[in-house]
């Protein structure tokens, strides 16, 4: 890897590698196998446009219109037209890593060589990128087909000299970020504006955010659990891999092995091992189960999606090698509309299950500890509407959850008579990870105040690492405060990116 440049060659993205790339504001630029195969494809529709053959797109107007010819002098109206016509997006404005992924996963697809643009075009971009500009492109108006035709085309705007973004942090109007940038508009040629709108990025780069917090937030699901495990005094013997290699799924096998390690050398555990407890709640003793089946979703999940950033998503398809034009659907959201529902409700769970946990917690009748952890119960509520608040968002998260999926609104006069509705699934999945992430921030910080109450017994390796770095944040909860501040804090903490690798220092990979 070039320590100044990464390279982008249509095939070789990872969710891992795109996140660094937008995270740490990476640059970019072609390979030289991309540079030939954009220059072949090329070729081949200068040819087509010389020639007048109709091709969907090029010499034709879209959707509906694909029968209307169009004449050689007017092409560059009919693509400048085309991201006009198309900016139709409405609502809240993408955030902008989001946004960022977006145009590196176009850059990518159209690096692949066979989308029929000019090299300038993707030198442009790949500028574009590079200077840091963010479009302001608003949420809602794509139905997951023909690709997220709306985003796309508001991400393209900025491109020619429209729209608004932002540069520097400052929002401003697209042509003044271009200038500050030292970039001039973009004039698009035949098939370019259809070859910048017509694909799955805006669902790809909400996926691939979800995805990636989704890996990370297993793992935290798995320590949070740990300290409920400590703080409700439970057994570990459910975590045994013996159990576990009797039903092998993977994931199953990493949470208990997980656990393992994170409980390892546990003084509390120790201290009632000879209880004459028989056994603990599913929301204790399932924790393998549950949070096994997220991770094989996650992975599934992930599968699918490197493999939707490194295609090429557009329409028509040139393709060198034959000659020929292909009028398909690649643009067709399914795959990822899929992927998105199944991962949303897969990821709920992991707040479905703490937020069980969290309710043990502070029923003093369940847990042996104080009610709602506070010392002087009355005249303090202590943790009480904590569990409140996870049970809040545990409900929201079963209306989000519905699948969009499974729903089709036909659009341009039916000839798009199937639509996958994934750029909504993917919203919907990225609004739900991040509710998750307060409720295991609930689950930390309830099992923390658990844990006090039980010193000076220490905890397992992987929970004390833990709870020594949410309490050098956040002291024990004496009396009444504001609770809200409370779970923020935490959230600073956990979700810090040194939080975990802390905990792994203790009781190595977690998985």
């Amino acid at each position: 890897m070039d320590t100044k440049y990464i390279t982008i060659d249509g095939k070789s993205l990872t969710i891992k590698s795109s996140m660094e790339i937008v995270q740490k504001n990476l640059k970019i630029r072609l390979s030289a196998d991309a540079v030939k195969k954009i220059n072949l494809s090329r070729k081949l529709v200068e040819k087509w446009i010389n020639e007048n053959v109709p091709v969907y797109g090029i010499t034709t107007g879209f959707g509906e219109f694909k029968d209307v010819m169009i004449s050689k002098e007017d092409t560059e109206q009919l693509q400048k037209n085309l991201i006009l016509s198309h900016s139709a997006g409405v609502g809240a404005y993408i955030p902008d890593i989001i946004v960022r992924l977006m145009l590196l996963f176009r850059i990518n697809s159209l690096a692949k060589g066979y989308s029929g643009v000019r090299l300038e075009l993707l030198e442009f971009m790949i500028d574009f990128f590079n200077s840091g500009i963010v479009p302001l492109v608003p949420s809602q108006g794509s139905v997951g087909c023909s690709g997220d035709l709306a985003p796309l085309s508001h991400l393209a705007l900025v491109m020619i000299g429209e729209g608004m973004c932002k540069y520097d942090g400052e929002v401003m109007s697209g042509a003044e970020g271009l200038e500050l940038a030292g970039l001039k508009p973009i004039s698009l040629k035949a098939k370019e504006g259809l070859a910048l709108t017509n694909g799955t990025q805006m669902m790809s780069a909400y996926l691939c955010k979800s995805i990636y917090d989704a890996e990370n937030l297993s793992k935290l699901a798995d320590l949070s659990a740990a300290f409920s495990v400590e703080a409700l005094m439970c057994t570990d013997k459910a975590f045994a891999e013996v159990i576990q290699m009797l039903r092998p799924h993977n994931g199953q096998i990493q949470t208990a092995r997980n656990l393992r390690k994170i409980l390892a050398k546990s003084d509390i555990m120790k201290s009632h091992k000879h209880c004459g407890k028989v056994q603990d709640s599913y929301s204790i003793r399932c924790v393998p189960q549950v949070h096994g089946a997220v991770k094989d979703t996650i992975a599934y999940c992930k599968k699918i999606l490197e493999t939707e950033i490194n295609s090429t998503t557009d329409n028509p398809l040139i393709i060198p090698e034959k000659n020929d034009h292909f009028e398909g659907g690649n643009f067709h959201g399914e795959p990822l509309a899929l992927i998105a529902d199944f991962l949303a409700i897969a990821v709920s769970e992991l707040a479905s299950v703490a937020e069980r946990r969290v309710f043990r917690l502070v029923d003093g009748s369940l847990s042996g500890l104080p009610r709602f952890l506070t010392k002087h119960g009355g005249l303090n509520s202590g943790l009480m509407i904590a569990q409140y608040t996870a049970a809040a968002i545990v409900s929201e998260n079963k209306v989000l959850c519905h699948p969009a999926s499974v729903d089709s609104v036909p659009t341009s006069a039916n000839q798009e008579d199937h639509n996958s509705m994934g750029s909504i699934a993917s919203r919907k999945c990225y609004d739900v990870i991040n509710n998750v992430k307060k409720v295991i921030a609930i689950e930390f910080l309830t099992a923390s105040q658990g844990l006090d109450f039980l010193k000076p017994l220490k905890p397992g390796i992987g929970v004390y690492e833990g709870y020594k770095l949410i309490r050098s944040k956040l002291d024990f909860m004496e009396k009444d405060r504001i609770v809200g501040n409370d779970i923020a804090k935490t959230m600073e903490v956990i979700f810090d990116e040194n939080f975990l690798q802390k905990v792994e220092s203790a009781t190595g990979k977690l998985y």
